[in-house]
């Protein structure tokens, strides 16, 4: 499977103006921030563990990367990925607020579902709350985030099935969980109605990379 991505692959199904403008909005950031750094592709790559074909791609507005992929490129630049798709905001303001319209849907699902970030820390250490809904059938597999990482879930509608090493833990309306996803994890749809979560993560700084 090639790493280089040329269609709209986690806004598939996103408003065609607002799924560009997501992607105009971290080609420039990605870019910026790169430079800033003094990084070339071959060195922001061997930070991130992407791919130089697919950082050259993201940069030109040619390829939108998954979830999975932005949270590696965030975290071979040194910042979250909130800095990399929210509206730009003074860095010491006391609060930072953000409208609905300001929520980037970072992932449409084939029947519907969507993962929207709400709204999110800078960066090395990342704290995060996300809107989540998954249409029945409809599953999305997380790369292994790092070590101490945990999330807090709690289920607006319908039904969660919450997998941890492999295993499904049923959530229903109005319950919540903590979790531990420094391992294996996914999220599905369990029953025939959608589930709507909102999700918190904190992920721990780590060391930034040399």
């Amino acid at each position: 499977m090639t790493d280089i991505v040329n269609i709209m692959t986690d806004l598939d199904g996103a408003e065609p103006d607002a799924a560009l403008q997501v992607q105009a909005a971290l080609a420039a950031r990605i870019s910026a921030r790169r430079k800033a750094l003094k990084l070339s592709f071959d060195g922001l790559a061997a930070r991130c563990g992407v791919s130089k074909g697919l950082l050259v791609q993201v940069e030109q507005g040619k390829a939108n990367p998954s979830i999975a992929t932005l949270c590696r490129i965030a975290a071979g630049l040194n910042v979250s990925v909130a800095e990399l798709v929210e509206v730009a905001q003074a860095p010491d303001a006391p609060i930072r607020i953000l409208v609905e319209d300001e929520a980037k849907a970072l992932w449409t699902g084939p029947a519907g579902g969507s993962a929207r970030l709400l709204v999110g820390s800078d960066g090395p250490e990342m704290l995060e709350q996300w809107m989540w809904e998954l249409h029945p059938g409809e599953r999305f597999e997380s790369d292994v985030h790092p070590a101490g990482t945990q999330e807090l879930v709690h289920v607006l509608q319908g039904e969660l099935a919450f997998e941890i090493d492999g295993k499904a833990h049923s959530i229903p309306t109005g319950a919540s969980a903590h979790a531990r996803t420094d391992r294996t994890h996914a999220y599905a749809c369990a029953g025939r109605e959608p589930v709507r979560f909102v999700m918190t993560v904190w992920e721990p700084g780590a060391p930034s990379p040399r």
